[in-house]
């Protein structure tokens, strides 16, 4: 036994079902790649479009945009076609997987495919070849979703950038001047792009709320466990990278089912996965302005998470100041920790495939080499030791908000927001705590500052509490205002 049975999917409505339908007739198809999964669902209902339709849609925004925004590693569009041509057949029959049969969907490069190399965004060649799928690659394909491909990474995860040196740089969407966010590089420009709907990422210390605060998106970091891993480790989690919140949820209702090859996970209550939006009324919440640790908050940044606070508290919340609670030591301490378990590995590749990884990260993996083994226990200490600091300021707290990183989008080209591989990753102090405790945190599109760069809101909420805190997202996005949010369609 591989999975319990899928809870149950958002079912679209009537007036999904009409937008889809008018989307399709009066903009033609290419306008399909664009319309959300609620409406593709619809269309695909009532024979408004198909899922080939929406393939092509997609393979040809693929093409148009591809070549500048390097956001996918895997992509054969013939296999994508006879993907949903399948799907079209069973939608036509009536024998369709689920409401989002035909859906199109990308998934990380380190989330394993059978049968197709996973480099990690590496260039040390002979990557490994998986022989079978990743849990939530086996969830989408028995959901009926069409994967357009692979998407991109920076070497081993390690970088908030797309620069790789593999893949070359993996730019933004939204400029592509601007980063495209990392470690889930790839998924976050793809979910901008409109190469589907739905985009799986990995996160490990804000990689995929980073890039969507840096591309306008909805990226959850879910619950501990709440996705399970086929290789588990602390800290660790895939979630989901979409234009809305109301796309996070359904795709959690897809890929938030318990699998025994993650042998870290835990057992949760059965999630209810609404689209309904759900007000803060009510609600204990806390803002955080000063995460204590890391580079500090840029002006711009700290007045839209303020104006983003005040809808909650005009909302009926009690809105409360949140003192800073991990001390730059315990920060320190952690990226000390992933310097010497990246090292280990580095050491052991042979003289040409450490030349093949990309400069910045070897110096940073090399730093790791001259800490001693008590020291590393000691820096492994300050995971469970920001674990037990974050549970416990946020304890009775409804939500906590706060940036999700202190600074906005960098040059493509750089890897860092601090380009030297020798001092601390400064810019995921508000994040990677949550990473730790285990507790689910959103980022949702807060604001646009007046050069153009986005600025993500994060919303962090209890552990296991996943279902209600995206519905305070949904919320969200509709109390933010215009102004606040990407318009989706002059990138189209």
């Amino acid at each position: 036994m591989t999975s319990e049975s899928a809870p149950q999917q958002p079912q679209p409505g009537a007036a999904e079902a009409a937008e889809a339908a008018g989307a399709a007739s009066a903009a033609g198809a290419a306008s399909l790649a664009d319309l959300d999964a609620g409406a593709l669902s619809a269309g695909f209902a009532a024979g408004a479009f198909t899922p080939g339709d929406v393939a092509e849609a997609v393979i040809a925004r693929v093409e148009a945009r591809e070549p500048e925004l390097n956001a996918l590693y895997l992509f054969d569009p013939e296999q994508v076609r006879a993907d949903a041509a399948a799907s079209g057949e069973r939608w036509r029959s009536g024998a369709q997987f689920g409401a989002f049969d035909g859906v199109p969907a990308t998934v990380k490069e380190n989330i394993a495919r059978a049968g197709q190399p996973k480099p990690s965004g590496t260039a040390i060649p002979n990557p490994p070849v998986p022989d079978r799928n990743a849990p939530t690659t086996d969830r989408l394909l028995e959901a009926g979703a069409v994967i357009v491909g692979s998407t991109t990474m920076p070497d081993w995860g390690m970088l908030s950038s797309g620069v790789s040196s593999l893949h070359g740089i993996t730019r933004g969407a939204l400029n592509p001047a601007h980063t495209a966010g990392g470690s889930s590089a790839g998924a976050g420009t793809a979910a901008a792009a409109g190469y589907g709907p739905f985009h799986i990422g990995s996160d490990i210390g804000g990689s995929i709320r980073l890039p969507a605060s840096w591309q306008g998106l909805t990226g959850l970091k879910p619950s501990e466990g709440l996705i399970p891993l086929d290789v588990p480790y602390v800290g660790r989690a895939a979630g989901p990278l979409t234009r809305t919140a109301a796309d996070a949820i359904r795709l959690m209702s897809i890929v938030a089912v318990p699998d025994e090859r993650d042998y870290l996970t835990r057992s949760y209550r059965e999630m209810q996965w609404s689209t309904e939006p759900l007000a803060p009324t009510g609600m204990r919440v806390a803002l955080q302005l000063d995460a204590g640790s890391g580079l500090p908050v840029e002006p711009e940044t700290r007045a839209i998470i303020e104006r983003a606070a005040a809808r909650f508290a005009e909302a009926g919340a009690t809105v409360e100041p949140l003192a800073p609670f991990i001390a730059p030591e315990v920060l320190d301490g952690i990226v000390d920790f992933w310097r010497s378990r990246s090292f280990a590995d580095l050491e052991l590749l042979s003289d040409a495939e450490r030349a093949a990884v990309l400069p910045f990260i070897a110096a940073w993996c090399e730093a790791g080499a001259g800490i001693s083994a008590a020291q590393t226990v000691r820096n492994r200490g300050m995971i469970d030791e920001m674990a037990r600091l974050t549970r416990a300021a946020t304890s009775g707290y409804d939500l906590v908000l706060s940036p999700v990183t202190p600074v906005a989008a960098f040059a493509a080209e750089d890897p860092m927001p601090i380009t030297d591989p020798l001092q601390t990753m400064g810019h995921i102090s508000f994040t990677v705590p949550y990473n730790m405790s285990g507790q689910p945190a959103v980022s949702i599109g807060a604001g646009i500052q007046d050069d153009g760069r986005t600025v993500g809101l994060q919303i962090a909420a209890p552990i296991g509490t996943d279902d209600s805190l995206l519905r305070v997202a949904a919320w969200f996005e509709e109390v933010r205002g215009a102004d606040a949010a990407v318009d989706w369609a002059r990138l189209a």
